[in-house]
């Protein structure tokens, strides 16, 4: 049933209290794997409680204190800092602010304190605080301050990535005499609900929830539900919603009042659930029901809120955190994987231009993968640290889903299918590694190929902007290195040289200089073929070619067939980027579209001219986005047969002109580099047999970690790498013979060298 009102909600509350809580548990547990997987996520906090003084009296709270017994009223500047450093040291991504709410209306204590520090409220003093640490540290602050209006909202959003308040009951009965919240302002519900309200029009990623067995009935926490459910539907701003249970404290009004039962914990979970939708993050405290963690995620709970290495629940010192490795043990228990998020939910990290301002949103964009979570390993594309242990191969609760995903490779897969493939997390993408690792060995035996080449770019003179390139230059005076044109004599020099040290290819691209036109490629053409007669011609990007036919004025096949006569071998597939028309718009604007890219590949093709396809992933895209680009490329490749390879190319953000100016993400994670290579042979087998790795952005290591995930070739040597490089690769400008060999030798397979096309060669060049 729909729950459109109060009157509907009476009547399912009604039904629900008929229903066994098993069954109400399964729907839950359906909806929530359904939107979120098996993953289960957590932040990893510091709390600063920057005072304890408080307006309000709740008779179940013990953080609130008493100005004779909270020391002094609020934390220093440089207090706050050491917590928050002492957090950032243990690894914490989130400074949670906990406070009183208003304090200083009720305590001159606090009037005398603020005038001291400068200021004329707490809320103001709260973003001098919430600014150091935005400032001097990388935590990102989550703001728990009590009520706040439009001006304040407004005051604190440049300083926070996120906020809260919880609703807690919208039953005005517990404001009454005796009642948990009697004294309280900030507890009325119309106060709190304006409050939720006030923040959706900010546009600030809010937490709220209920507080559960303080007094209310299950109806009135239906019509709490009800109420964050309709905020939110207004603004889209509840990032998650928190079902805590209530605990008895000592020395408090409520020590001997009843803690609700866990049955009911988990009826009000599902609840949350059934009303809020698949969609709506769903919060318990883990350390308020420790001993039943299983029952909770079964109930629809998929975060366990924030918990951390340094610092007690101020809220609940009674109840220390678990440790996080038993905390990931009894997730694992369950058949679900926890994941670390960011104090921002990772629905609005991929949105963080329109969530967040702009420093907040820098520092967001700067951390998270295409889920909106936290890359955690040090690894980054093009760089030079080692990467981390790949996942243990195992089964979740969605273990059946992927291994029907599987057994279809073959067949195409649909785009939500390979979407499943590519959130895979824990033992599912050891899962999905390992599956296309076999199919690797179905399709093209263990020999693990590379090609000896060399790489010539000619110019790095480009009229073109592309957001993600540090190797295009527009003038002589440029970030790394200066621009250049060579000329056609050390084009043939160089090619002459490569196949004098054993080189069977030349790979040539350039950027597309304004000078140039279509004779130019056939001129470099002929020229590379009269230096080394014998070597194969692998040269331009479809971008290249649309340009020398264009300026021309012919068409694509016939241009392409000149190039061929002129000897040309293969066509590169790059300047693919992402085949997606919502991510091109972003990072190269005025570059091929993707039916451009496509209608070049057919051409050549048709032509009698095979190529490579490529994906440069891990920027602004997102994992729809990888599955449509996987499905253009089979679709191509059913119609015309003309790939002889797929090479996945991470992007390396460290000078790319986009990520310095904080428009990109720091490059895909390394699990999401991997599922790219072990996805990729999954959706394209049966269509497409080599997978590549590629050495300048992976490294050693990476390339080994590959080897296990559907991989069969390492590309070429690639004497004289210049555009990772340019981009601030680490990983060096050859990857000679012997490194190959000994590669794979320590992935436990053999290198054999081959030919563009994936013939063998007349004599090996000696490791």
């Amino acid at each position: 049933m729909r729950i459109e009102d109060v009157d509907s909600a009476v009547s399912w509350a009604k039904a629900l209290g008929r229903e066994p809580l098993g069954a109400l548990l399964d729907q839950a547990e359906a909806m929530t794997l359904a939107s979120f997987g098996a993953t289960v996520t957590y932040s990893r906090k510091v709390f600063i409680p920057l005072t304890h003084l408080c307006r309000d009296v709740c008779h179940y709270c013990t953080f609130a204190k008493a100005p004779r017994n909270a020391g002094p009223p609020y934390l220093s500047i440089d207090e706050v800092l050491k917590i928050a450093r002492a957090g950032e040291a243990a690894g914490c991504r989130e400074a949670l602010f906990t406070l009183g709410d208003r304090p200083e209306d009720r305590y001159a204590v606090a009037r005398t304190a603020l005038e001291v520090l400068g200021h004329g409220s707490t809320l103001r003093y709260l973003r001098e605080a919430a600014a150091a640490v935005l400032v001097e540290t990388n935590l990102l602050p989550h703001l728990n301050p009590g009520i706040m209006g439009d001006a304040d909202l407004a005051m604190l959003r440049p300083v926070a990535a996120s906020m809260g308040l919880m609703l807690e009951s919208t039953s005005d009965r517990l404001c009454a005499k005796w009642g948990p919240h009697h004294g309280s302002p900030d507890k009325v519900p119309a106060v709190r609900l304006e409050a939720i309200e006030a923040a959706g029009r900010a546009r600030v990623p809010f937490t709220t929830g209920l507080l559960i067995g303080i007094g209310e009935t299950r109806m009135e926490r239906i019509e709490a539900l009800l109420a964050i459910r309709d905020a939110h539907a207004r603004h889209g701003h509840v990032q998650e919603v928190i079902v805590q249970n209530f605990r008895a404290k000592p020395d408090t009004r409520m020590a001997d009042h009843a803690e609700p039962p866990l049955e009911e914990h988990l009826w009000t979970i599902a609840a949350a659930r059934l009303i809020l939708g698949p969609e709506m993050t769903i919060q318990a405290p883990p350390n308020l029901q420790p001993d039943g963690l299983a029952a909770l995620m079964r109930a629809g709970v998929n975060d366990w809120g924030g918990v951390s290495p340094v610092t007690p629940d101020h809220v609940n010192p009674e109840a220390p955190w678990p440790h996080l490795m038993a905390l990931a043990a009894a997730t694992a228990a369950a058949g679900r994987v926890l994941t670390e998020r960011l104090a921002v939910g990772p629905a609005y990290a991929k949105e963080p231009e329109r969530w967040l301002e702009p420093e907040v949103a820098l520092k967001v964009r700067r951390a998270v993968d295409a889920r909106g979570l936290p890359i955690v390993e040090r690894w980054r594309a093009g760089a030079g640290e080692a990467p981390p242990v790949l996942p243990l191969v195992g089964r979740t609760l969605i273990g059946g889903r992927i291994d029907e995903i599987i057994a279809k490779a073959g067949e195409g897969l649909d785009d939500s299918e390979i979407i499943t493939l590519f959130e895979a997390a824990g033992p599912d993408a050891g899962r999905v590694m390992e599956a296309a690792d076999t199919l690797r060995h179905e399709a093209v035996g263990d020999a693990i190929t590379y090609v000896i080449n060399r790489n010539i770019n000619y110019t790095n003179i480009c009229s073109y902007r592309c957001g993600f390139c540090a190797f295009s230059k527009g003038t002589a005076k440029a970030l790394r290195g200066p621009a250049y044109k060579l000329d056609l004599e050390e084009v043939g020099r160089r090619a002459a040289e490569a196949h004098a040290r054993g080189a069977t290819e030349v790979c040539l691209q350039g950027g597309i200089h304004p000078d140039y036109d279509g004779h130019t490629y056939l001129s470099i053409v002929r020229t590379v073929r009269d230096a080394a007669p014998g070597i194969h011609v692998h040269a331009f990007s479809p971008l290249e070619i649309a340009h020398g036919a264009s300026t021309l004025g012919m068409e694509l096949e016939p241009y392409l067939a000149m190039l061929k006569e002129a000897g040309l071998s293969t066509l590169p597939g790059t300047a693919a980027e992402v085949l997606h028309e919502e991510v091109r718009a972003i990072i190269c604007p005025d570059k091929v579209s993707t039916d451009e890219w496509v209608a070049v590949m057919r051409a050549a093709h048709r032509v009698g001219l095979k190529s490579t396809a490529t994906i440069m992933f891990g920027h602004v895209d997102e994992y729809r986005h990888w599955a449509r680009h996987l499905n253009v490329v089979r679709g191509l490749q059913e119609e015309t047969g003309g790939f002889t390879e797929f090479v996945p190319l991470p992007f390396v953000h460290m000078e790319a002109p986009m990520w310095r100016k904080g428009k990109a993400r720091s490059g895909p994670s390394f699990r999401e580099a991997l599922l790219m290579q072990a996805v990729a042979r999954i959706a394209l087998h049966g269509a497409i047999g080599n997978i590549q790795a590629s050495w300048v952005k992976l490294g050693e290591q990476g390339v080994i970690a590959a080897l296990g995930a559907g991989v069969n070739d390492l590309g070429g040597v690639l004497m004289d790498e210049s555009i990772t490089r340019a981009a601030g690769g680490a990983h060096g400008q050859c990857f000679d013979v012997e490194r190959m060999h000994r590669t794979a030798e320590t992935a436990g397979r053999y290198a054999r060298q081959r030919t563009t096309l994936y013939g063998s060669v007349e004599q090996e060049v000696a490791a």
